[in-house]
Order: structure tokens, then C-alpha cells, then sequence
């Protein structure tokens, strides 16, 4: 595989959660790596000046419902969260700790599922506990996991590494050193790996 997507993400983007949907088989499809780089959205706004399209009003309403045609498209489940946004610090020290394991796809699957299906509250401790829990994680284990200074080290490297290179929000998609922002661009994902 010469062609690889790289994938920067926060779990906490309704955006980010209908690429992860279909990055997977975009990637089968062209043959392609697809190279994960959870970051911290929070992190990449401050630096950028960036904020979530929520925090306009009509803004966000539209997003809401641009989101969801994306879902029937994708013919995926998505419910706006109502305890949206969401502060994902120690969900993407998560994925971050359990990235490049096998299992890395059953957290992402159980935080996206709790997030952006089951409409759960992830700010609240007990909650992301009961949702590890029922996932066949051990939620001990991962606040040990994310307590881990070289964890933070690597989510904090991997959002520096996104700001240097030029990402400003979530999803963004490289291929090939070429830039792709949004759930919207995925045919131009596809079109630079065909």
C-alpha cells in the first residue's frame, strides 16, 4: 500500500464521526493506509482562532441539518447530542492510548456510538465509565491509560503536528500532502486517490 489518507480527528465532531463512518472503505477501495491521528480539537482552535459552527446560532442549525443529509447519504444513525459540545480531552487521550492496539476501533466505535447514535452524556465521568464498561473495556485500566504523562505528550505532539500543518477544525484529511477539511470532501479524498 504506496497510498495512504491520513485521518486527524476528535470524536467529538459530528462532522468527524460521519467521515469515520466511511474512510475505511475509501480506503479499502483505493488500496490505501489509512493512518489515524487522534488530536484535540479544543487545542487546534486555540491555536488557530477557529470555533465550532455552534457557536453561531444559524450556523449551527444549518450544520445540524447538512449533517444529517450527510447520515442518509451515508445511510449511517446520527442524533444531534443534546449535552453537545462535548469536552473531549480525556476521550482523545483514550484513543491516543489505545491507538495502534487492537483495541483502537472498539474505543473509537463505543465513543462515536455514545456521542453521535445514543445521544450520551461524555462530559460526565460515570457515563464515559458505563459506556467503557459495556464496550468490554475496563474503565480503571483507561483512567490509568490516559493518567499516562506519555500519552498526553502524544496527543499534545499530534495536535501541534495538525496546527503546523495548516489543519484548523475536524475532520481533516491529507493525501499525499494535499489538504481536506470537512465530511463534505470525501469525493475529492477519493478523487486524489484514484
Amino acid at each position: 500500500m504506496s497510498k495512504k489518507i491520513e485521518f486527524f480527528f476528535d470524536v467529538g465532531s459530528p462532522a468527524t464521526y460521519l467521515a469515520w463512518t466511511q474512510l475505511p472503505a475509501i480506503a479499502e477501495r483505493h488500496h490505501a493506509e489509512l493512518v489515524w491521528k487522534p488530536m484535540l480539537l479544543g487545542g487546534v482552535f486555540q491555536a488557530t482562532g477557529n470555533s465550532s459552527p455552534a457557536t453561531i446560532e444559524a450556523k449551527g442549525r444549518y450544520t445540524r441539518v447538512d449533517f444529517q443529509r450527510y447520515a442518509n447519504r451515508y445511510g449511517v444513525p446520527l442524533n444531534h447530542n443534546p449535552h453537545f459540545p462535548i469536552n473531549t480531552l480525556q476521550l482523545m487521550r483514550g484513543a491516543t492510548a489505545f491507538h495502534g492496539t487492537e483495541k483502537f476501533q472498539p474505543y473509537l466505535t463505543a465513543i462515536f456510538k455514545a456521542i453521535w447514535q445514543d445521544e450520551r452524556d461524555m462530559n460526565q465521568p460515570e457515563v464515559v465509565g458505563e459506556v467503557l464498561a459495556n464496550a468490554g473495556f475496563d474503565p480503571t485500566e483507561v483512567m490509568a491509560l490516559i493518567s499516562n504523562p506519555a500519552v498526553k505528550e502524544q496527543l499534545k505532539a499530534v495536535t501541534e503536528e495538525a496546527v503546523e500543518r495548516g489543519v484548523f477544525g475536524a475532520p481533516t484529511i491529507f493525501v499525499e500532502g494535499e489538504m481536506f477539511f470537512g465530511q463534505d470532501r470525501l469525493e475529492f479524498v477519493e478523487q486524489a486517490l484514484a
